[in-house]
């Protein structure tokens, strides 16, 4: 079976929907409930479970709580440029790191943006600008670009969402830009330069270590 031909079948499998005309790369719109029941699903995140929820018009996938941090990936789908769309929800108290996964390898190796929700809210300043962050890894860690870049990857929220509550997310990646956008807002959260040379890879829902997520509404818009 060519390569062409196993992407299109794992596409039809968790039942993407597509539009648009001919010529254009069309949004994909995964049916979250069939990855959760391991359709089209890649989990490179250990000692996590994968199910499926119904939160009112919410039909979501939820990642377990665990040690480790990573991500599940949608099998056969390659991005590079473009808009990715999802809801999260964490928790408001720690460890709670939920996020996307971009241009991905594997467990190690992979972009992320994501949150720290019980940080929204924080009253401490500090602790509130580390509400969103940018890693690139396995070389840039949060841990490293805040140690050598701090102010520069990891930014506050604002408006700043309920901790404990379902919050979207806007995420345009534009060659070496990426910028992140948080509920209904018109400027970016957090815009920052790539630190990794990978062109494009695989898209998966992120979590940190010791924390689980709940995702819905995926859309991806390839340019």
């Amino acid at each position: 079976m060519s390569r062409r031909i196993l992407i299109l079948s794992i596409i039809a499998a968790v039942g993407f929907c597509t539009s648009g005309v001919a010529g254009q790369q069309r949004p994909m719109e995964p049916d979250l409930a069939k990855l959760a029941s391991g359709q089209g699903l890649r989990v490179t995140v250990t000692n996590r479970r994968v199910t499926s929820f119904t939160d009112g018009a919410r039909r979501g996938l939820r990642l377990s709580e665990g040690p480790g941090e990573g991500a599940a990936y949608l099998e056969g789908v390659e991005f590079a440029n473009g808009t990715i769309e999802l809801d999260f929800r964490g928790k408001g108290v720690e460890p709670s790191f939920v996020g996307l996964a971009f241009h991905g390898v594997d467990s190690a190796t992979h972009e992320a943006i994501y949150f720290r929700p019980f940080n929204f809210q924080a009253a401490d300043s500090t602790r509130h600008a580390h509400a969103v962050q940018y890693i690139s890894q396995p070389t840039y860690t949060w841990r490293k670009l805040r140690t050598e870049h701090p102010g520069v990857y990891e930014k506050p929220v604002d408006p700043a969402p309920d901790p404990n509550g379902w919050f979207h997310v806007r995420v345009v990646v534009a060659g070496s830009k990426v910028s992140v956008f948080v509920g209904n807002a018109t400027e970016p959260s957090l815009v920052v330069t790539r630190l990794s040379e990978r062109s494009s890879g695989l898209v998966g829902f992120w979590v940190g270590n010791g924390s689980g997520g709940d995702f819905a509404n995926l859309t991806i818009r390839p340019e």
